[in-house]
């Protein structure tokens, strides 16, 4: 029986793919996770987290589907027929099936499959990294599923040099949120807009749909998705005659000025009003907003990446902070790429010298296609998958279940729960959570370093990632020090202790209690262009990349017009129930997910509000619910991402929908939002 006496609240951190890692307070009877709250040890984060963490960690951490002891499977792929075996037994046959993939076929027929399931540094990607770098298996490039485009576009400006931190935008006077969900995947950067608001700050949301922060703005653009590149190139050109170029600062601190405003000057305000169904009377009033303001800080979130213009867009986006000049002071600026400030040292941590020189890299999107291919030289014969649910999050869902599907691969699980995808796995291991092992966690959404330790023992026989790939080194003869090291050494492998940002302490020794802020020098704010600069070859800002131009042909941003094959555009954003398919076993998200449609494309179809509706193209069909409303543009519909196979009477999702061949312009991105579709009844 538990009583008072028994509970204990410890601090941790939140590892899932969300740029806010909130620091957290668990309760616990020593034994088991029984709430879960937000803590004020992160500043930033202060107390405040989001309902999915908050609800549905007890069960994701001792509910049905996790995962406790190693299994074997005893039945077809994705049968669910699964034996228990020993830890002993488990890593001799993961022994076994990658040994005999590498004497048939060579090292690089091994691939990982992994992603962000954890954020942390050890279990997202440390000894882990350097067992695959030793055994020489292929490397994977796994941006492109998302993030490269946006980062890629970022950096692409700027070099390495962190960008504004969102508490700064107290301190603006306008904020621009372009396709950024602030309230489901940024949850407190709302905070701070409501702080700036207070203030006096006026608020821009540009988004296809109404989302919930526009309800707060001053100004509403619900733009045609993939089209914000024009919108951007044509306020620029308007900027420059309308003589509020930043002529001073750009004369400072731009290179590419010139090209950029050659390829700006090709849209008119009205060509923007046209091309991207915004009326020309709105345009005009976000430019007066933004001509009159002294500080103006800009969110680009990453729903612009997931689209063929999606790297020209961010980059048009934030061209128009540069050519305003607002950069070089408190609550002006790009909130973005915060991760930039963190003195990591991943090569240390990670090892890549290990690896054979001229080893193979796939990008992460295509690894299906791979699978399939048996012209591939060499062949993918097995397949470890941790920290990732591909079947639930790639596009060409149907295809990668092909793929997972095939009997003459050897496919290896690793997870904290039974998922869609580990029931294609010959065998899987359990993985322990993040409760349960100490790690340490950076950001991409703020500049805070946090350290955790567990707050409960491991949950039946499960392992840390670092203890599994220890475990599978010494099975393959690894010996070095190097597959030795405990998790507080690879803590102090992953970011380096000398850098002023760590003020003398080890990475290792960080307080539970307080997280530490990575300033600037002399513990400056982090400013672009006055407390951290360019981190360019030009050591300027640059508005042409000669780097994508000689990777990607996009030395300047290029609008594109996508050719559409059905009639309705499908958005998959993230869900308020889910952070990308974690959480997607959760009894709320089980039920058929919804299908927001524009009372026009509805009453075209005769589709009533809670219809069960069909969705399909070429590559499959999906079944929703119908929610009618006014949200969403027509033409335009939206079904949250991250759903598992169960929640559809068709046992598909709707990234079964989505091409997986089609790509960004930079970075070989996923285009997500470039899915057509139709609709019916049921």
């Amino acid at each position: 029986m538990t009583t008072s006496a028994t509970l204990e609240e410890k601090p941790s951190v939140c590892p899932l793919d969300c740029p806010d890692t909130c620091s957290l307070s668990v309760l616990t009877d020593g034994n088991n996770i029984l709430e879960v709250r937000g803590s004020k040890a992160n500043p930033y984060t202060a107390g405040a987290i989001c309902k999915k963490v908050s609800s549905y960690y007890p069960d994701f951490i001792h509910g049905e589907r996790r995962l406790t002891t190693p299994l074997l499977r005893t039945g077809p792929r994705g049968s669910l027929k699964y034996s228990p075996i020993s830890w002993e037994e488990a890593l001799d046959r993961v022994h076994d099936g990658l040994t005999q993939a590498i004497e048939n076929h060579g090292p690089e027929s091994v691939l990982p499959f992994n992603y962000a399931g954890p954020h942390g540094q050890l279990a997202g990607g440390s000894m882990d990294f350097r067992f695959f770098h030793k055994l020489g298996a292929t490397q994977l490039d796994r941006g492109p599923l998302c993030g490269a485009v946006r980062g890629a576009a970022y950096t692409s400006l700027f070099g390495n040099a962190p960008g504004m931190e969102p508490e700064q935008a107290e301190k603006s006077d306008l904020l621009v949120i372009a396709s950024n969900n602030v309230t489901v995947s940024n949850l407190h950067l709302a905070r701070s807009i409501k702080a700036a608001k207070k203030n006096g700050a006026k608020l821009i949301v540009i988004d296809p749909k109404r989302i919930k922060i526009a309800e707060q703005a001053d100004l509403y653009i619900q733009i045609k998705p993939g089209t914000d590149i024009v919108f951007f190139q044509a306020l620029a050109a308007e900027l420059e005659k309308r003589n509020t170029i930043d002529k001073e600062f750009v004369e400072r601190w731009v290179f590419g000025y010139e090209a950029y405003m050659n390829a700006a000057r090709e849209y008119s305000l009205q060509d923007a009003a046209n091309i991207c169904q915004v009326p020309l009377e709105q345009i005009e009033d976000f430019l007066n907003h933004y001509t009159k303001a002294e500080n103006v800080a800009m969110s680009v979130g990453n729903g612009a990446e997931r689209g063929r213009n999606g790297g020209s867009s961010i980059r048009a986006a934030m061209a128009l902070q540069v050519l305003s000049g607002n950069m070089g002071r408190p609550g002006a600026g790009i909130i973005a790429k915060q991760g930039l400030a963190f003195p990591s040292t991943s090569d240390k941590l990670r090892r890549p010298d290990l690896a054979p020189e001229s080893t193979r890299m796939l990008n992460i999107v295509d690894v299906a296609k791979h699978i399939l291919d048996d012209s591939l030289a060499p062949p993918i014969k097995a397949v470890f998958i941790y920290n990732h649910n591909p079947v639930c999050t790639h596009p060409d869902q149907n295809r990668m279940r092909r793929a997972l599907s095939r009997e003459d691969i050897f496919i290896v699980g690793c997870d904290i729960e039974m998922n869609d995808s580990m029931a294609y796995a010959d065998v899987i291991l359990p993985a322990s959570s993040h409760f349960e092992f100490p790690d340490i966690y950076a950001a991409y959404g703020q500049a805070h370093l946090q350290r955790a330790e567990p707050v409960i023992p491991t949950v039946g026989s499960s392992l840390p990632n670092t203890e599994i790939f220890r475990r599978l080194a010494e099975k393959f003869g690894m010996d070095d020090p190097t597959f030795k090291a405990d998790d507080y050494q690879l803590m102090d492998d992953a970011y380096d202790p000398q850098a002023p940002q760590m003020k003398g302490i080890r990475p290792s020794s960080i307080s539970l209690e307080h997280s530490l802020p990575m300033t600037a020098e002399n513990d400056q704010e982090l400013i672009m262009c006055k407390t951290v600069f360019p981190d360019t070859t030009t050591g300027k800002i640059e508005l042409f990349s000669a780097d994508l131009e000689e990777r990607f042909g996009y030395g300047l941003p290029r609008y594109q017009v996508v050719p559409q094959s059905y009639p309705l555009t499908l958005i998959s954003p993230s869900s308020s129930k889910r952070t990308n398919a974690t959480f997607g076993g959760n009894r709320e998200s089980m039920g058929s997910e919804v299908l927001e449609i524009n009372p026009a494309d509805a009453n075209q179809r005769k589709i009533k509000e809670g219809d069960k509706v069909r969705i399909w193209n070429d590559q499959g069909e999906v079944y929703l619910i119908a929610s009618i409303t006014d949200k969403v543009k027509p033409a335009i519909i939206y079904s949250p991402k991250g759903t598992w196979l169960g929640s559809s009477g068709t046992n598909q999702t709707v990234n079964a929908l989505i091409n997986a061949d089609l790509r960004a312009d930079i970075m070989g991105g996923a285009c997500y939002n470039d899915t057509f579709v139709d609709i019916e009844t049921i």
